[in-house]
């Protein structure tokens, strides 16, 4: 039985659906099991559970040979605040699975993840790295890029699609990377099935290094539309996000975040990845098609 933890998620839904796909036997947790009628329906078992709730966390991770951890809350605030959840629960999460025997843990870190990180997300990240390395569970860690379903498709492509105006944060012009989350599941997946990604810290982006300027660009092809574009300048982000923190933290921090994603290299390089692991990568032109929304 392998343990999903955000199973109702973009990542943790591929995973799960990969994993019932080659016949494993799956566990989904969710705070929300409604939303998890289709997998329960493909074959997985639910289990409601929280990554501030301990008892929730023992019920979930009893009788599980391995856990995929793919939950996080940037955006969140107050009680779904990112430190109650992405620091104080997933160090819950490592030490219930701790006790209950898990022969593996798969922790979806991201690209990028260090202490000296100008965003605090990202410092969890490394944080909860070095918490389950110190753990002694049998562990892979994944970093992956920017997921093109929210910082390609939601925050950009969804608006060139429905005809309204897209509004990006900066210039557009530093080029960044994005990767399909059923591409990444396909990493997570090979880690649990083959024990020599055991102890490895494995770093995955899609095949594209693209601005923002042509994710517009590509949502253009795609949909047949003329985008209609506005920009926020980086110095109005800096004021917004100061201006945020206190009334909430997740705002705040998706605007220091879109400062350092137009300020810093955020390309990734993929021939490291493809000369170890035989993974058939996403552009994200291919990605927008496969949805439905070619014209």
């Amino acid at each position: 039985m392998i343990l999903i933890v955000g199973a109702t998620g973009n990542l943790g839904g591929h995973v799960a659906r990969q994993l019932l796909q080659q016949g494993l036997a799956v566990r989904a947790m969710t705070r929300e099991p409604m939303r998890a009628s289709a997998l329960e329906e493909a074959g997985a078992e639910i289990v409601r559970g929280d990554l501030r709730d301990k008892e929730s966390l023992r019920t979930a991770t009893r009788g599980v040979r391995a856990v995929v951890s793919a939950s996080h809350s940037i955006l969140g605030a107050g009680k779904s605040a990112s430190a109650r959840v992405d620091d104080d629960g997933q160090r819950a999460l490592i030490s219930s699975a701790k006790e209950a025997g898990v022969a593996h843990f798969v922790y979806l870190s991201a690209l990028g993840a260090s202490a000296s990180h100008p965003v605090d997300f990202w410092q969890t990240k490394q944080r909860i790295e070095r918490h389950l390395e110190r753990s002694g569970l049998p562990h892979t860690i994944i970093r992956p890029s920017a997921f093109m379903t929210i910082h390609a498709y939601e925050l950009i492509g969804k608006a060139v699609m429905n005809g309204t105006r897209v509004v990006l944060f900066g210039p557009g012009n530093n080029p960044r990377n994005f990767v399909a989350e059923a591409d990444v599941a396909k990493l997570v997946v090979l880690a649990l099935v083959d024990d020599r990604l055991r102890g490895q810290t494995i770093e995955i982006g899609g095949p594209e290094n693209l601005t923002t300027r042509q994710v517009v660009g590509t949502f253009e092809r795609v949909s047949g539309n003329t985008a209609r574009v506005s920009h926020i300048p980086l110095a109005a982000l800096r004021v917004l996000s100061r201006v945020a923190q206190p009334l909430h933290s997740g705002v705040s921090r998706l605007f220091r975040a879109a400062v350092v994603g137009e300020t810093t290299d955020q390309t990734f390089d993929t021939a490291p990845l493809l000369a170890r692991f035989p993974i058939q990568l996403t552009s994200l032109e291919d990605w927008a098609r496969s949805r439905g929304v070619a014209d």
